[in-house]
């Protein structure tokens, strides 16, 4: 392994931590309808899993309903019934060949509660993003140790992860403030 390696290795990890975050954050109900609340459920077809997107159009017809409609009707049965194991806190409606999800107006309490979990989320994004560098930071010590980079290279590498690493914390940051604002604006 080279410098080269170790900061690319590095990235890479950030780059998943903050995609995985993010993902997270748009599953999160905020009483707004969103199509990636729900395009990850995994649904039993076809002997089996797949995620709702591989399996159906997902529109937001207006700003309180998700519309589902699978491309082969014999699976709405199957997709509601992902739908009520998520615990995404929507009970489906089966009209004609679309599923429709409307959206319950969320209390301040939930609220609240959404405001939490998306701060946990956080929270695991901002350690995966430090384990990557703790592993990072490791690996330039070994390269020291094998006599491959000199200590000056040492300490500007660790300089240069430790801006990546403030980097992309700040962005989960930001992601987690306007995820809240847009939880605690009724």
């Amino acid at each position: 392994m080279d410098e080269d390696t170790v900061f690319l290795t590095m990235d890479e990890r950030v780059e998943k931590a903050l995609e995985h975050t993010s993902g997270e954050f748009a599953s999160v109900n905020t009483g707004k309808a969103n199509p990636g609340m729900v395009e990850g459920i995994s649904v039993e077809a076809y002997g089996s899993q797949m995620s709702l997107k591989e399996m159906a159009a997902i529109t937001t017809p207006d700003a309180r309903t998700i519309a589902i409609q699978p491309w082969d009707k014999s699976t709405l049965k199957a997709i509601e019934k992902a739908i009520l194991a998520s615990n995404i806190g929507i009970t489906p409606a089966i009209m004609g060949d679309v599923i429709r999800l409307p959206l319950p107006e969320l209390t301040g309490e939930r609220r609240q509660e959404l405001v939490k979990v998306v701060g946990k989320q956080a929270e695991d994004g901002r350690v995966t993003i430090r384990n990557a560098r703790r592993e990072a930071m490791d690996a330039l010590k070994k390269l020291q140790k094998a006599g491959d980079i000199t200590e000056d290279d040492l300490k500007d590498d660790e300089k240069e992860i430790q801006n990546k690493t403030d980097e992309a914390i700040k962005k989960i940051n930001d992601l987690l403030a306007a995820k809240e604002k847009d939880l605690t604006t009724v």
